[in-house]
């Protein structure tokens, strides 16, 4: 199952046996009365068998505590505490009558109990003018229990809630805030002063009505926000609705922070409540609405996600929004049922994952629905059948989440912990067939749970060349350094790219979407604090721009390949260029780590490859500045941090996949060597690192040192020379100097090798032959070295020759043939210049290079054939 379900919160396990045992005063006065509880009359009703059928949870605050009640067979309705930090029981307070409590709230200091409750008919005709009279809202002192403070006597239901401080707030405040929800469709807000006397005695000093503040009227919807302490609510306006958000704060104040329309439509007949308590209907045989289908959630990366669910589908199709205010549009969602009766859509529960939103609708469909990146279909997870299902929950209980990681039902009074199940998703990655749910699972793995990096590389070894929509290389490199340094500035998330997949085109069976526009807030304050600063730098940044910086995009790709030219040039060669590139590299090494691993068999970082080097060094540079034109408010040294850990976390995981790949595949340290062939775990291995090449071309990043040249050996032991040369023809191979070198020591001069050696050579960069070439003793190697210092002397002489206006011939002999005249002429002044300048480099037997100069040239006219003859 995709979701992990952990019961934190069992009624029948942690309140039942409390209640059985020690908490019921009804039990206890039908004791005293008849002595022992076995001797019942024949019309009384045992007392523990009410109490277990009465139990049912009410409601669960924002500390975890759990209010629930329960009845006994004289008439008592009793109200408990649950503390699970304490796993401890306390009876809060019992009514002598039997009422029916519908909603009840604890505050912070556990000592105010407010309770909304409906009395029976009996207890109604008791009262003057009884028949309008139903519904009361009463404030209870329980330290110690005796004063109760009538809040409301109404003829609707109503809800109650206290507000809590932060968690910032731990000093206890001389008032306590309450919230009053009325079926009449307003929300109030009460205050209430409350002193000590008697040391830990707190009663309540207001005198009268207390002070009472209307946050709102005509709401047709509202969700109160535990953990934010935030009030969310809609009212109707013309033919869409407008939804409000107020922020309560702890010293007594609150603000109105944004209010935004909404294209949907709600019934205004009754008012909908959400997370106020458990939704079960009422013993007057008045039963709430069924569960909203609209909920507001938010995430600590400055998410916020409205859910809307139509209430009436289509033939078999349920049609759902999410409409994410931070971004500024809405998809709309419409997945394909086997429901024919539409009243199952009351089954239809949302559960919070921070960043995601379970949308799940009983033995049909569980959509993981994306707020942080919910720009593609691909990076939600749609699943149906057997993945789809949730172990451990009633099939006829809504599951209500009630915030962040947090689920209840109400019917069976069980509180869970939800979290995605990391094993199911690894277990659906092996098995899935469709890359849209390949893509949907690595980005949850990979931007979530940084410590399955590992489960996902042995995923990764095996199923290589099975996705056909994405690269899962690249995806893997990316996300992973995304989720490194996301969170080290506010908008550096949407400057650096979060998947290899920009744009999405296949379809997805069983769910459709569309995209359209939607506005964004209002907002109404002018200091912004925890979740709504991120909120709104979020829409600062949605309303200035919408595209991000990715290195894998075409529009950055010849800005790559420019950096890659420009890493010979001379213009490039100062001392302030190699100062900046080197220093980024050097931090860039020292800041790396998976290649310091004991024991690693792969030889990487064991020399200089300058190329990748500057290459890197030259990506850092360009990277800063960018960064430094969106960050104007983070430091040059921050931003200089953010950069190494960026691009080191990018070589680590590189290193981490080729040693990965040697300890899968058990390749031996004599793999690294030019002496046998290479085995099948070795050409595995070679096809990796192909791959690994071809994803960092795509993404336009450098490879560490030493990966091109531990490529290249495998290239060697695994292929025959012929696809060896194309290999490095069509730059899938990059020659570098310490292979060569390698190669010139470790390989002896028989016919293979030296044709090995001598195509090789061939294909060096003028960079690279001009230092290998002395290392091999042989003719085809002297040939190189007299013809690379021949075509270097006469670069050198052609303008002295230009600006020469004439000039004898001078020479040691006269030869009838031009050319070959002309260079001897040439090499006779090198040589004389050589003999007036001892100290010149270039210090070469001129008869040693005018018998080359004449064999090749005699070679080139024919004229060997007919000196042979």
């Amino acid at each position: 199952m995709v979701l992990d379900f952990n019961t934190t919160f069992n009624l029948n396990r942690d309140v039942m046996p409390w209640v059985l045992l020690h908490g019921s005063p009804v039990q206890e006065r039908i004791a005293q009365k008849h002595e022992v509880l076995g001797h019942l009359g024949p019309g009384i009703q045992n007392p523990a068998e009410k109490s277990s059928r009465t139990l049912r949870m009410v409601n669960v605050e924002r500390n975890g505590n759990v209010l629930y009640t329960w009845k006994g067979t004289s008439g008592l309705t009793c109200i408990g505490l649950y503390e699970p930090n304490l796993a401890h029981n306390k009876l809060l307070y019992y009514f002598e009558d039997d009422v029916h409590v519908i909603s009840c709230s604890l505050n912070r200091e556990n000592t105010l109990l407010a309770v909304s409750y409906c009395m029976s008919a009996e207890e109604n005709r008791c009262l003057p003018h009884w028949s309008g009279l139903r519904y009361m809202a009463v404030l209870v002192e329980i330290q110690p229990i005796n004063n109760v403070r009538v809040i409301k006597v109404v003829e609707t239901s109503m809800r109650v809630q206290f507000l809590y401080p932060t968690a910032e707030g731990l000093h206890q405040f001389p008032e306590s805030h309450l919230l009053v929800f009325s079926e009449e469709k307003y929300i109030e807000l009460c205050h209430i002063s409350v002193a000590t006397e008697n040391g830990n005695d707190v009663v309540i000093t207001t005198k009268g009505q207390f002070p009472k503040d209307r946050i709102a009227e005509d709401v047709v919807w509202a969700q109160w926000d535990a953990p934010g302490q935030r009030l969310f609510f809609i009212n109707p306006k013309h033919s869409s609705c407008v939804l409000h958000c107020v922020q309560f704060y702890p010293d007594d104040h609150f603000k109105y922070v944004f209010e935004v329309p909404l294209e949907i439509t709600l019934s205004d007949q009754t008012l909908s409540l959400v997370n106020l308590g458990c939704d079960l209907c009422d013993e007057s045989g008045k039963g709430r609405p069924a569960s909203p289908y609209l909920q507001v959630f938010t995430n600590k990366m400055g998410g916020l996600c409205l859910i809307y669910v139509h209430p009436f589908p289509v033939a078999q199709e349920i049609t759902y929004q999410a409409i994410f205010l931070h971004k500024g549009y809405t998809k709309t969602f419409k997945a394909a049922t086997t429901m024919t009766d539409s009243s199952r859509l009351t089954k239809v529960a949302f559960i919070h994952l921070d960043s995601y939103v379970a949308v799940y609708v009983p033995n049909q469909f569980l959509h993981l629905v994306n707020i942080t990146h919910p720009e593609l279909l691909c990076y939600h997870l749609f699943l149906t059948g057997t993945d789809a299902q949730l172990s451990g929950m009633c099939c006829d209980c809504n599951v209500q989440s009630l915030w962040r990681s947090c689920a209840a039902e109400c019917c069976t009074g069980i509180v869970f912990s939800v979290g995605i199940s990391t094993e199911a998703l690894l277990s659906l990655l092996s098995r899935t067939k469709l890359d849209c749910e390949r893509l949907a699972i690595l980005h949850i793995i990979l931007l979530h749970q940084s410590h399955l990096e590992m489960k996902i590389l042995d995923w990764l070894c095996g199923h290589l060349s099975v996705c056909r929509s994405f690269d899962p290389i690249q995806e893997f490199i990316i996300a992973s350094s995304y989720r490194n340094v996301s969170t080290d500035a506010v908008h550096l998330d949407k400057l650096l790219p979060y998947t290899s997949v920009p744009l999405w085109n296949e379809e997805i069976q069983g769910v459709s979407c569309t995209t359209d526009l939607t506005d964004m807030p209002i907002l109404k304050v002018g200091a912004f604090k925890g979740f709504w600063e991120t909120f709104h730098s979020e829409l600062e940044y949605m309303k200035v721009t919408r595209q991000r910086f990715q290195y894998g995009s075409n529009m950055h790709r010849r800005d790559w390949y420019k950096l890659i030219n420009e890493v010979d040039t001379r213009e490039k060669r100062n001392a302030i260029y190699q100062r900046t590139v080197l220093e980024n590299v050097k931090k860039v090494i020292l800041h790396m780590g998976t290649w310091r691993i004991d024991h690693r068999r792969a030889p990487l970082h064991q020399e200089e490859d300058y190329h990748d080097k500057e290459l890197m060094g030259l990506m850092m540079v360009k990277l800063k500045d960018h960064l430094s034109q969106h960050l104007l408010h983070v430091s040059k040294s921050k931003i200089d941090q953010i950069v190494v850990d960026y691009v080191s976390k990018q070589l680590d995981l590189v290193c981490l996949i080729v040693e990965f790949s040697c300890r899968q595949y058990n390749v031996e340290p004599c793999a690294f060597g030019f002496h046998g062939k290479g085995s099948p775990s070795e050409y595995y291995l070679f096809q990796i690192m192909c791959l690994i090449s071809e994803a960092a071309g795509r993404m336009c990043m450098p490879l560490p040192p030493g990966y091109h040249t531990l490529h290249l050996v495998l290239g060697v032991r695994c292929l025959p020379l012929e696809n060896l040369l194309h290999c490095i023809d069509s730059q899938i191979l990059h020659l570098t100097e310490a292979f060569v070198i390698k190669l010139l020591k470790e390989l002896d001069d028989d016919e293979k090798n030296e044709k090995m050696k001598y195509s090789i050579i061939l294909r060096l960069p003028e960079r690279i032959s001009a230092k290998v070439h002395h290392l091999w003793d042989h003719a085809i190697s002297n040939n190189f070295i007299a013809m690379k210092y021949l075509n270097r002397s006469l670069s050198r002489l052609k303008t002295q020759e230009l600006n020469r206006q004439s000039s004898p011939v001078r020479g040691t002999r006269r030869i009838d043939f031009l050319p070959l005249n002309y260079l001897i002429m040439m090499l006779s002044e090198i040589e004389e210049r050589a003999h007036n300048n001892p100290f010149e480099d270039d210090n070469i037997d001129a008869a040693f290079l005018e018998e080359i100069a004449l064999k090749q040239t005699a070679v080139l006219l024919g004229l060997h054939r007919k000196l042979e003859n």
